[in-house]
């Protein structure tokens, strides 16, 4: 991984905070650094595509991750790993984040190959403080990050119509009362009801919103999200059974 050369990801996965205040204080550190104007990798490139998702036993205080690697172009798996960490943080919304990245750091430094694209099911620009989970992890980090989740969080929007492909604004307020464009309500599949993209980190929209759809030709969600949802939930009843 390449993240910042003014940023440690060993010193800030030391020192991560424990507590709301602490955390809140890191997401202000690090907000400025989400580069958003670049446009990262084009839809089908010969690379790899990473999915990241997390499953959670609170009861057994578990949170297993897996990254999934896909083929930039046919979409197949080539690679794949977990791991399975101690939930450090308590549940805040907005700070999710916090709960999720140091197992999937652990994930993705598990592959045997850097991924040029990481798809979070979480959110990046469109979040309250606007630092969700795809643009933490990928100032952390330094790789490309996009965020699609199943729900728009605090966001608003219209719904699009009802073709692949169509998209209406995900829009959120600003301190001053303003409305923000944050992201997009996006149609994968016809007549299904939307996904919601967002930059992350290195990724303008317009091509975060291709990308999806290029890893959704079939589902509403991603083939990255579909692959790596299913391996954590599978890590994480391997840990049960521990």
């Amino acid at each position: 991984m390449t993240n910042d050369a003014a940023i440690s990801l060993d010193d800030e996965l030391a020192h991560w905070p424990t507590d709301e205040a602490g955390a809140l204080a890191v997401q202000d550190r690090l907000r400025a650094r989400v580069r958003r104007e670049q446009s990262g990798p084009e839809p089908g490139f010969a690379g790899t595509v990473v999915g990241v998702d997390v499953a959670y036993d609170d009861d057994r205080d578990l949170v297993a991750a897996a990254a999934v690697a896909l083929d930039g172009g046919t979409l197949a798996v080539v690679d794949e790993a977990t791991a399975v960490g101690r939930i450090s943080f308590p549940y805040v919304p907005g700070l999710l984040a916090f709960r999720e990245i140091p197992t999937v750091v652990a994930a993705l430094g598990r592959l045997g190959r850097t991924p040029d694209l990481v798809v979070c099911d979480g959110y990046g620009l469109a979040h309250p403080r606007r630092f969700g989970l795809a643009s933490h992890l990928g100032v952390l980090t330094g790789l490309p990050t996009i965020g699609v989740a199943k729900n728009p969080f605090t966001s608003r929007y219209a719904l699009p119509g009802v073709e692949r492909g169509e998209s209406s604004p995900l829009l959120d307020g600003t301190a001053d009362g303003r409305d923000e464009v944050v992201g997009r309500a996006l149609r994968t599949q016809k007549g299904v009801k939307p996904v919601f993209v967002s930059v992350g980190h290195r990724v303008d929209l317009d091509r975060a919103c291709a990308h999806t759809l290029h890893l959704a030709p079939r589902y509403r969600l991603p083939e990255t999200t579909r692959a790596a949802d299913a391996l954590c939930r599978r890590a994480l009843s391997r840990a049960r059974a521990d």
